[in-house]
């Protein structure tokens, strides 16, 4: 035998008895662990893609605006995802998920702090049945800085920053949370059998109503409106963006709706997921058919920006619920919110109602719609429950808002002066541009 064979021998005998210790030690994960790992990793990937949707709303705002307050918007948009992240946590997620801790049972959540498991789960006993507390908060999180991303593109290129990031404070930590509570948290009107699976309207809606309610206290941009009545068009500074932002929120929504399965632990839930994501799509593509079909008939051209918004509009229309219809119906379900953009624009317009990027028609009006077409498709949905729901919804967060914008008009004003909103809000706001070396002819 060579010297080493050998000592190849010799240390193979040493390690003899810890490898039959290794094999007594079996730390092959349970059927529960299994789930809770799965369900977990779900709630982390898909939250990542819901992330990926501010990146969509910062790209479709900078484009949808003028190149005068391009600088404006990404600043709205990095401050109220950053805002969001902190008060969230601060007061939203134990607001909207109260568990046993109810300050009013089935209306208003617990005040407290999140608190995630300890590190390694050391000494915690977690709940197998679902997902980690971190994963859970990160996931409903986005969801939350959604909702405030909305209501930044209904009102640009006229609204302070600072009265802005306030009122997204007021959003993303009392009423979103609170609203939403009533029906993910097991509030009053999940009792009363309300669904929307991923937030046709806790989320959309939400967005839309307070983006409505501050347009019209906001009032329309200088030029939007002649004093004859006539809707003076003005266009977006870069359809490219716009486009990229549309497509990235697109690619968000597989995990906004997907994610929202809440479960991937078994093969029926994973056929669910897959299922979700392609009913989301085909809403998508039939929104963006639907608008380019109809502005071609109604203006004899197609118009880019009503196929965003329409493919948009689909998006927003499945969301109540993307997994009972099939791929025929959610063709059909996400063409009506196409269409309802195209329609929805010129009828803000005329009633002189500032929407720059068109949120309020693809938020609002096709979450409702979204919401009321669950009857459609889940035979567990009541017309009458639904229609409540939209109602109780509304009038919460029409209500909440107009107090919260008419204190900060009041207070501190919400709206720059004529001059600085004729120059930009790039450089009234915050004394830089985008595009610097356009400025200069």
């Amino acid at each position: 035998m060579t010297p080493t064979k050998t000592i190849a021998t010799a240390a193979a005998l040493v390690a003899l008895p810890s490898l039959g210790l290794a094999q007594e030690a079996d730390v092959t994960p349970t059927n529960a662990d299994i789930g809770f790992i799965l369900t977990t990793f779900m709630f982390i990937v898909m939250g990542v893609l819901v992330f990926w949707m501010a990146a969509g709303f910062a790209m479709l705002e900078a484009g949808l605006v003028r190149s005068k307050n391009v600088t404006m918007q990404l600043t709205k948009n990095m401050a109220l995802f950053s805002l969001a992240a902190i008060f969230y946590f601060v007061i939203g997620y134990n607001l909207m998920y109260p568990g046993d801790g109810w300050s009013i049972p089935g209306m208003l959540g617990a005040f407290s702090l999140t608190s995630l498991e300890p590190v390694g789960l050391a000494g915690a006993e977690p709940d197998l049945t679902y997902a980690s507390v971190g994963s859970d908060f990160f996931f409903q999180l986005m969801f939350c800085a959604a909702t405030a991303s909305i209501v930044s593109g209904a009102l640009a290129e006229r609204i302070k920053l600072w009265p802005f990031l306030i009122f997204v404070v007021i959003l993303t930590a009392l009423i979103y949370p609170i609203q939403a509570s009533w029906k993910w948290g097991g509030g009053f009107l999940d009792e009363a059998g309300f669904l929307d699976f991923a937030g046709s309207t806790v989320v959309h809606s939400v967005g839309g109503w307070a983006a409505l309610t501050g347009a019209l206290i906001l009032g329309p941009r200088i030029g939007k409106y002649s004093k004859e009545g006539r809707v003076i068009p003005i266009p977006g500074s870069n359809l490219a963006l716009a486009t990229l932002g549309t497509f990235i929120l697109w690619m968000g929504w597989f995990g906004f709706n997907g994610g929202s399965q809440l479960y991937m632990d078994t093969a029926g839930n994973v056929a669910d997921i897959s299922r979700i994501l392609a009913n989301t799509n085909a809403a998508a593509a039939a929104g963006a058919v639907a608008a380019l079909i109809l502005t071609q008939l109604l203006y004899k051209k197609p118009d880019l920006t009503m196929i965003l918004n329409g493919a948009l509009a689909g998006l927003v229309s499945i969301t109540a619920e993307p997994l009972t219809p099939s791929l025929f119906s959610a063709t059909l379900i996400g063409a009506v919110g196409g269409v309802i953009v195209v329609f929805a624009v010129p009828f803000l317009d005329k009633l002189k109602i500032d929407d720059v990027v068109g949120a309020i028609p693809v938020h609002l009006f096709a979450g409702i719609w979204g919401t009321i077409a669950v009857v459609f498709t889940n035979s567990d949905a009541s017309l009458i429950t639904q229609l409540y729901a939209i109602l109780v919804v509304g009038v919460f967060v029409v209500v909440t808002s107009a107090v919260a914008w008419l204190i900060l008009k009041a207070v501190m004003g919400i709206r720059v002066g004529e001059e600085e909103e004729i120059n930009g809000l790039d450089m009234a706001e915050l004394g830089m541009e985008a595009y610097p070396e356009f400025s200069k002819g």
